[in-house]
């Protein structure tokens, strides 16, 4: 069965572009006097194997090498006469290349003369010469699934690009213009201006390509995802060419490109890829990172208000579920600390600090699951022994990273029988973060669809409806980021995270009460409890890494400031400091909050409980 471009973007999830075609043909020293795109007919093994290795890398989407295969550029080298049999071999040899693993699209460039009213060459004359392109892209059997238009600079130009394309073809359309360091194309047009602009003419994905390196790129996604419900592509050069020699040379890493996609995906984008001066390499890098953070399917969630148990059971309240839940239900203030369960094997030091919190009164104790993707004592079995040898309720961190859906429900069956009753779901960091990148993540599905499932085991039900018996009888949480970049996107989720059954919501550490305020401002329509997560800082440095390395943590310049400052006086007036913070933190947010989960840096319950005021 053949993967169509239909299909990548009916599923929902992030897919991977190739990389740059020009750049691995210049490498097998095909320089630039000559006509790339005539390559398909003259070395069309060559290009085949191109193809190859950017399938082999795990591209999802391979454009055809055709980017300049217009009648107006073929021109210039005498072959205008073989546009239609040089766009068609390219579709064959991209066809082939693929074996039915990837969608294959038409890469279609600009000109590369002015048109109308900039320059001399006519509107319907430039639709024309793209007609002959498109033309040649779907001939036969094998042509493409799909069209790519990109490298544009001119808004008007790409609009008759896309004509061409939808007077020849119902097939769906990847319209990207690129942008110059000033943020805007080179006709002066905002991100912001021409996504509305191709959503208007009915471009079916809206993005940015070439040009400037991946920073510019993200400032471009974040802001047309703004004005626009058209998925995203983001596609960059590896950074901005440097002159060595008689030689441009691409200097940003695989590495660094894989870490801007992820940052792209955050803001909002569907497909990255790479423009100049990528390579197979960046491409894996790229697809090992979006392998590790997109669920395989999207479930299927079932409204809330849909689910019923079978005849004869009856879901448990949620003041009946443990301490926690009748604490959250009656409106009260809810404290816990989390701490991060052992490295090794030996638990005596996690139950020495849960004792400490115990005997001072916080109601529960938050134990995470494989935070920052690094390996740990199990979540699940941390918190029955917590429970059991201490005598604390737990509030266990479950992530969706590690387990399929069948594993995941045998272990959270598991846990409602040893007696646990407060989970917090998340999707969880990927193994890219850690320390084990080559790591593989399953992500069976996500945090919204684990919260569902668990809402289905709280009313008697399994994933495929059937009845269980008795109901589990979870306190059910989530995560929820009042310092997203894209907010919108973050309430659109937390949307769905409470529709599929949330009970509560736990914040990233928070450091700007008024951020919080506002926040708390558009979630109250949701009607459940926020839990807000509070980070009692120990240095400058530790301030730093959360501001720079932990995604969607803020740390406002004001404290950095404080921080920097106190650190200029030594370790224990940084830690006062952080602890001073922290618990102003406290005291401005507990009255708008129904809960505060304090992280215990490094371990120091004692440093957690001077933030309540022990």
């Amino acid at each position: 069965m053949t993967i169509t471009l239909r299909d990548l973007l009916n599923d929902g999830k992030v897919h991977v572009l190739d990389g740059a075609m020009g750049t691995m043909l210049y490498s097998k020293g095909f320089f630039l006097n000559v006509c790339y795109d005539e390559l398909n007919l003259k070395q069309p093994k060559l290009v085949q194997e191109v193809h190859a290795a950017y399938v082999r890398a795990g591209a999802e989407i391979l454009e055809t090498n055709t980017f300049g295969a217009n009648p107006v550029k073929l021109g210039s080298f005498g072959l205008a006469d073989d546009t239609d049999k040089i766009n068609q071999a390219a579709a064959e040899l991209a066809r082939a290349a693929s074996g039915g693993q990837t969608s294959v699209v038409g890469a279609i460039g600009p000109l590369g003369v002015r048109i109308e009213p900039f320059g001399a060459l006519a509107r319907e004359e430039a639709f024309a010469h793209f007609q002959r392109q498109v033309t040649g892209l779907v001939a036969g059997g094998r042509g493409v699934d799909g069209f790519i238009l990109e490298t544009f600079s001119d808004v008007d130009e790409l609009h008759e690009a896309l004509r061409a394309v939808r007077s020849l073809s119902d097939l769906p359309v990847i319209a990207q213009m690129t942008i110059g360091d000033d943020g805007l194309t080179h006709y002066g047009t905002a991100p912001e201006t021409f996504a509305q602009q191709l959503a208007e003419w009915g471009a079916d994905v809206i993005g940015v390509n070439c040009s400037v390196g991946p920073a510019g790129v993200l400032e471009a996604v974040e802001k047309m995802v703004k004005v626009t419900d058209r998925p995203i592509s983001a596609v960059p050069n590896a950074g901005l060419p440097k002159d060595v020699g008689d030689r441009k040379i691409y200097l940003a890493s695989p590495e660094y490109m894989a870490s801007y996609a992820r940052r792209m995906i955050e803001a909002g984008a569907r497909i990255v890829g790479g423009c100049c001066g990528t390579t197979p390499e960046h491409i894996k890098k790229i697809r090992d990172y979006v392998a590790s953070v997109v669920p395989r399917h999207q479930p299927v969630v079932v409204s809330r208000e849909a689910v019923a148990p079978p005849a004869g059971v009856a879901a448990v309240p949620l003041a009946r579920r443990s301490c926690f839940g009748a604490k959250l239900a009656a409106g009260q203030l809810v404290t816990s600390v989390e701490i991060v369960p052992p490295r090794g094997v030996d638990p005596a030091p996690m139950f020495a600090q849960c004792r400490a919190l115990k005997a001072a009164g916080v109601d529960a104790v938050n134990v995470p699951d494989g935070p920052r993707a690094q390996s740990r004592m199990g979540a699940l079995l941390s918190s029955i022994m917590i429970q059991r040898e201490v005598g604390i309720e737990t509030v266990t961190h479950y992530s969706c990273r590690d387990r399929n859906l069948l594993g995941m429900l045998s272990d959270v069956l598991g846990a409602a029988a040893a007696g646990l009753r407060n989970i917090l779901i998340i999707t969880g960091d990927p193994p890219k973060m850690g320390p084990y990148p080559d790591a593989t993540a399953v992500f069976d599905i996500d945090a919204i669809g684990l919260t569902n499932l668990v809402y289905r085991l709280n009313h008697g039900l399994d994933p495929g409806n059937n009845p269980i018996g008795q109901p589990t009888e979870f306190a059910i949480g989530v995560g929820v980021n009042p310092a997203a970049i894209d907010l919108d996107r973050e309430l659109s989720r937390f949307a769905w995270k409470v529709d599929a059954g949330a009970d509560f919501a736990v914040t990233q550490p928070v450091f700007d009460p008024k951020q919080l305020a506002d926040f708390l401002k558009r979630v109250e329509q949701f009607r459940i409890p926020i839990v807000a997560g509070i980070w009692p800082l120990v240095s400058l440095r530790n301030a730093e890494f959360l501001a720079n390395e932990v995604p969607g943590v803020s740390v406002p310049e004001t404290v950095l400031a404080r921080m920097k400052q106190a650190q200029e006086k030594g370790k224990e007036a940084a830690l006062a400091e952080g602890v001073a913070i922290a618990r102003e933190m406290f005291q401005q947010v507990k009255g708008a909050v129904q809960g505060i989960q304090v992280s215990a840096p490094f371990g120091r319950v004692e440093v957690a409980l001077e933030v309540f005021g022990g």
